[in-house]
């Protein structure tokens, strides 16, 4: 049975790289097309701009960017750099598979036990980066995208050993309950209104199955921590912190809804729009007050976890007493 030492170092990283990059390249599809609750898969990708279809050397990742200078080549409509963005983190990502995790695997390891934790290790940093995305423009994170991750994560477990599947699960469980609890129904009582969503919980609950209650604690400390100092930096280059735009035009668009609509239809909009924090209202003024996307912060702790869990981070905690 072939082994890593069969294969030279330089082409599993080239190999991670293009199969991140081409992933990279779905997720772009996955975070414009999944808030608007279109098809992943069909049709394939279109200009943003007149709809004509993409030909397939104009969809190379990162490549056609650069060569068409960011416009697309039928009606020369300027394509976001976050398409390139989220390209280049996919092929990054896969790298640092490889490099961190796969390259720390016995050199007799299975080839195919590899590409079994090189695959569901990127399956979860691009489902995750995608998440991260949607979340910073229109503030909730997909389910079928933390579902899958909580999913994947216990379907895995055996090739994150010692890990058990009740390691899994209670971290899973613990994840969950430590944003739910004090984030959600307690700051609702103090406060009248959602502190963190369930969105974060159920992500800090993907940590949880992923890393165990180790994992899932430091992405909601690292998470908080990274992200109060990156919201004061945004503050203070900007002086505010302004609701994403995609948000702005939901919220405008249900009101026209509801202004349109009587009866038992208006009364549904009504209960929909109550339900939805995002949407029940304008945010408020102030830095306390601001609707912050958490996820991306929550994300970030995740991915450094995943990376250097176990190298860094971990072994941080057991020294002072806060691991198991």
């Amino acid at each position: 049975m072939p082994c890593l030492a069969d294969f030279p170092h330089i082409f599993l990283a080239s190999v991670a790289i293009a199969l991140g990059l081409l992933f990279g390249s779905f997720l772009n599809v996955v975070v414009h097309r999944v808030p608007r609750g279109e098809s992943v898969v069909w049709p394939g990708s279109r200009c943003p701009g007149c709809g004509q279809p993409i030909r397939a050397w104009d969809n190379l990742p990162v490549i056609s960017y650069l060569i068409l200078l960011g416009r697309s080549r039928c009606c020369k409509t300027q394509i976001s750099p976050r398409y390139p963005l989220i390209e280049a983190i996919g092929g990054l990502y896969a790298y640092a598979i490889v490099e961190v995790q796969v390259g720390s695997l016995p050199a007799e390891t299975s080839i195919w036990l590899a590409l079994g934790w090189f695959t569901s290790s990127l399956a979860l940093g691009l489902g995750l980066v995608a998440a991260a995305f949607i979340d910073l423009e229109h503030l909730y994170l997909p389910d079928p995208i933390t579902y899958s991750g909580i999913v994947l994560g216990i379907a895995t477990v055996p090739l994150r050993q010692p890990m058990t599947f009740i390691d899994s699960l209670l971290g899973g469980v613990i994840g969950f309950l430590v944003v739910w609890l004090p984030f959600d129904r307690l700051y609702r009582l103090v406060r009248g209104r959602v502190g963190m969503g369930l969105g974060d919980a159920k992500l800090v609950a993907l940590a949880g199955v992923w890393f165990g209650w180790e994992g899932a604690v430091f992405a909601l400390l690292a998470g908080a921590v990274q992200g109060t100092l990156i919201l004061f930096a945004v503050l203070a280059a900007r002086g505010r912190l302004e609701e994403p735009e995609a948000v702005q035009r939901e919220r405008e668009a249900a009101e026209r809804e509801l202004a349109q609509a009587v009866g038992e239809e208006r009364e549904r909009l009504e209960r929909e729009m109550a339900d939805d924090p995002v949407l029940a209202s304008p945010p408020a003024s102030g830095f306390a007050a601001a609707r912050i996307p958490f996820g991306p912060f929550l994300v970030l702790a995740i991915i450094e976890y995943q990376l250097f869990g176990e190298s860094v981070i971990l072994p941080f905690l057991l020294n002072y007493g806060l691991g198991s």
